[in-house]
């Protein structure tokens, strides 16, 4: 499960367990999580509901606390949120009185930066994003696939070395979604910041990732890890290979062939 045997991890899950309520009514959402995420990897994480995807990644956002084990980012606990991390939720979550531009500085005005390199950072990720005709546009006015773009580019700005997305592209249209991977992508190859995408969709956990980690449920626990060795930039032609569906028929056996374990069993 560890990406590499010299390199700290960046993101290392150690034996983490989380438990939700007392007594009878108390549920495991996540069993005994092992698992080293290396820098600058791109890794999607699928599986049916209740498996503990969104647990998994609160948990690395420090939204959520463990129950048992740790998780470490660059070799240190994580005890709550940190600047290093970039969280996306598929919610957009913009400021609908600021623009675009206000938004994406949104973080760096907090941060006391003076406005000049404020502007400098929001141009680079607003183009980055192909957003720069719409800078001074409010989010009404845009498209649901312009607005995650905006909160893709919102987070960028800040510079996290870690991007933790929460099925992003859920509600967005079919072709509007494979515009986002591409676009998401291309910013990826160019910042290589290291990304955990959560999906339930195995068509896109397969087209953006380096490995596929898939959850079982019910306890959320570890299933299998598939690695995707087809090459970067993907493109339209590599979604209809045969390569392409070899991975995606193995993920798909992995998530939906999988029996429930009974939790007085562990």
């Amino acid at each position: 499960m560890t990406s590499s045997t010299t390199d700290v991890p960046k993101i290392s899950f150690q034996n983490v367990s989380r438990r939700f309520g007392d007594g009878a009514g108390s549920f495991l959402a996540l069993d005994r999580l092992s698992l080293d995420i290396a820098d600058g990897e791109f890794v999607t994480v699928v599986g049916p509901s209740g498996c503990g995807k969104s647990t998994a990644m609160n948990i690395a956002a420090g939204l959520t606390e463990v129950s048992d084990g740790r998780v470490l980012v660059d070799g240190k606990d994580v005890h709550g949120p940190g600047p290093e991390r970039g969280v996306i939720f598929q919610q957009y979550a913009l400021f609908p009185w600021l623009t675009v531009r206000q938004n994406v500085e949104f973080g760096l005005r907090i941060k006391g930066m003076p406005a000049t390199e404020r502007r400098r950072i929001s141009d680079h990720f607003i183009n980055l994003v192909g957003l720069a005709d719409f800078a001074d546009a409010l989010p009404k006015t845009l498209s649901g696939g312009m607005k995650q773009r905006c909160a893709i580019a919102r987070a960028y700005a800040v510079n996290p070395t870690i991007l933790l997305m929460d099925e992003p592209f859920g509600a967005l249209d079919a072709l509007t979604r494979v515009g986002m991977q591409d676009q998401l992508l291309d910013t990826w190859t160019q910042e290589r910041r290291t990304v955990v995408f959560i999906t339930h969709d195995v068509d896109e956990a397969v087209y953006l990732a380096n490995r596929v980690i898939v959850m079982a449920a019910r306890p959320g626990r570890l299933q299998e890890i598939i690695p995707v060795d087809l090459p970067y930039p993907r493109t339209e032609a590599m979604r209809l290979s045969p390569e392409f569906a070899e991975v995606r028929n193995r993920v798909w056996h992995a998530v939906y062939h999988q029996k429930p374990q009974i939790e007085s069993n562990i």
